[in-house]
């Protein structure tokens, strides 16, 4: 059966890709339907699969390491791929309604959408450096292919930026890779962790991963690529942006700092990078507060979130293992929530802002009383971006206070307290403006019903998250070889 599936995870989206270049948009949203279907399935086995009888080490093609290829399929991985297919089958979903077939260049999210698709795969199961860069590298492609797909000058402008940014950040981690093979002789995360416990790697290894791996997730202030690119793209693809691709440089920073313990770094470190993304938080919720249009709105608001997670750094540095693993929950807990929540409103403002033809936070009015389904998906994602109850985010942040309680590291609680209230501040101007009344009479065009229920779904997932996170938790603690009993 895993003969099966974990090819499937990696082989079926490439192929699918090829096979939509061919053809054009009808043709290729009908191949991608089943595609999503195929993919959906395939994570839903694997994750199933997994949870019963633990992780493993699977060699693509029969080959074993250093000649083959050597996937990693452990709980953290297959929640991720998983994860994956309901975001990416959401935004695929909303984009075949969305996007304007007659635009001839717009055929091109279909295979855009799957070398995405397979490079996320990738990153999730690679068990080497070098192939964790092949992924990385994939999805850069693709994500920035895709911010040009709107056609205009200021979405080419974001996607030069987006390249730029992306290709800088992939040069860092590239010539860390090299010197990482140059000092130890193997790629493998594995063999490195072993062999990094008696011969540290050298401090310029960790800060060329780290800089070009925070440059590629956002971190501020290496953020100047992300509100442009994510908030100038299609509303399906923004979702994809800020849910799934800005994760896949985090998780390779976490995967090295967590598969090193210790030997990965210093509190120096650990407590800069933390800082860095409590910035992040502060300054990106207020440039949300500021901004005029929806999706910067929304767009800054990603800086802020991807700020939680460099908490993660200086809550697992130095502390007791207990502590470290509440960290580690409420990291990727948050990661998990914060992925279906936001692409939950960038689909819901996309919807929004089709609706009222003018992208303005101000244009707004009215919309509560005539559009009513759109803006409750957007409100009800916020409950778990601002971290209240009892959504998946108040339980990702809830685990984070009591790791700051228990490492003594206080400042974090500030952090985390300061950043819903701020959080709070952006999403009720935006419903303090859409409770403004316009007349008597509706001026909106009204998307069709499908558009307004995908967003939904994520939403009601986010908040759902709270409810049954012991799940997802339980799965993603399964080493290699562990099962659940």
């Amino acid at each position: 059966m895993l003969a099966l599936l974990i090819p499937g995870l990696l082989f079926t989206p490439l192929a699918l890709a090829v096979l939509c270049l061919l053809v054009n948009f009808r043709i290729g949203r009908l191949f991608s339907w089943v595609g999503i279907i195929v993919q959906v399935l395939v994570a839903l086995g694997l994750w199933a699969t997994v949870a019963d009888q633990g992780g493993l080490y699977y060699d693509l093609g029969g080959w074993a390491a250093p000649l083959g290829i050597e996937l990693r399929v452990d709980g953290l991985a297959v929640t991720f791929v998983l994860l994956t297919a309901v975001v990416a089958s959401a935004a695929a979903l909303h984009a075949g309604a969305y996007l304007d077939p007659r635009k001839g260049y717009q055929s091109y999210f279909w295979p855009l959408l799957w070398f995405l698709w397979a490079g996320l795969n990738g990153v999730w199961l690679a068990g080497d450096l070098f192939n964790l860069y092949v992924g990385l590298e994939l999805i850069s492609l693709a994500a920035v292919g895709l911010v040009a797909l709107g056609g205009e000058a200021p979405a080419l402008r974001a996607a030069l930026r987006y390249l730029y940014a992306a290709l800088l950040g992939s040069l860092g981690y590239l010539l860390a890779v090299a010197l990482v093979y140059g000092s130890y002789g193997t790629l493998s995360l594995s063999g490195i962790a072993e062999l990094a416990a008696d011969h540290p790697p050298a401090p310029l290894i960790l800060v060329l991963a780290a800089l070009g791996l925070a440059l590629k997730t956002a971190l501020f202030p290496l953020h100047f690529w992300l509100p442009a690119a994510h908030g100038i793209a299609k509303s399906p693809v923004s979702a994809l942006l800020s849910a799934l691709v800005v994760k896949a440089s985090f998780y390779i920073m976490a995967r090295l700092w967590l598969e090193m313990g210790e030997q990965a770094g210093s509190i120096w470190l650990a407590q800069g990078l933390g800082a860095l993304g409590a910035a992040g938080v502060v300054v990106g919720s207020w440039q949300a507060f500021r901004q005029s249009r929806l999706k910067m709105v929304v767009a800054y608001s990603s800086v802020a979130q991807i700020g939680y997670l460099f908490l993660l750094f200086p809550l697992s540095w130095g502390v007791a293992t207990t502590t470290a693993e509440l960290a580690q929950q409420g990291i990727t807990l948050h990661l998990i929530s914060h992925a279906l929540a936001k692409a939950a409103m960038f689909l819901a403002a996309g919807n929004l802002i089709l609706a009222v033809g003018n992208p303005q936070v101000s244009a707004l009015a009215g919309v509560s009383r005539f559009l009513p389904f759109s803006l409750f998906s957007f409100g009800l994602a916020a409950v778990s971006l601002m971290g209240l109850p009892p959504s998946g985010g108040f339980v990702a942040k809830w685990l984070l206070l009591q790791a700051s309680l228990a490492a003594g590291q206080w400042w974090w609680i500030g952090v985390l307290l300061l950043g819903s209230l701020l959080s709070a501040l952006y999403v009720f101007r935006i419903f303090r403006a859409s409770f403004l009344e316009t007349g008597s009479d509706d001026p909106f065009y009204h998307p069709p019903r499908s558009l307004e229920v995908i967003p939904m779904a994520l939403a009601v997932m986010a908040i759902g998250l709270g409810f049954v996170a012991n799940l997802p938790l339980t799965v993603m603690a399964l080493p290699v070889g562990g099962g659940v009993p």
